[in-house]
């Protein structure tokens, strides 16, 4: 578990280098999800990205990366809205342990 300091404002880590699988769990928790394969699936997808492209997805280039990556079922932008209600991109990267996508609310 990390202190409350580690974090921002919003729940996003301060140091990328702080991220685990047990944080992501700290995280989820906080957002009221428990993760489960599927939600891992996506992390691991957006820690990719990250790693690619020195960013966090927005929402419309997450849903094509998942489709290219994962195949046309997860595609999908009701898919992600399962797993990560309200705003898959944003709570997806927080839980992932990346910055906030830029043009996220």
């Amino acid at each position: 578990m990390l202190p409350p300091g580690a974090f921002d404002r919003e729940g996003f880590l301060r140091n990328l280098q702080d991220w685990s699988p047990e944080v992501a769990q700290q995280i989820a928790a906080a957002e009221g999800i428990e993760l489960e394969q599927a939600h891992w699936e996506i992390i691991e997808l957006l820690r990719d990205y990250y790693a690619r492209f020195d960013s966090s997805p927005a929402m419309r280039p997450l849903v094509k990366y998942c489709a290219q990556q994962l195949g046309p079922d997860k595609g999908k932008s009701i898919y992600l809205l399962r797993l990560f209600p309200g705003s898959p991109a944003k709570i997806g990267s927080k839980i992932a342990g990346l910055p906030k996508p830029d043009n996220c609310l």
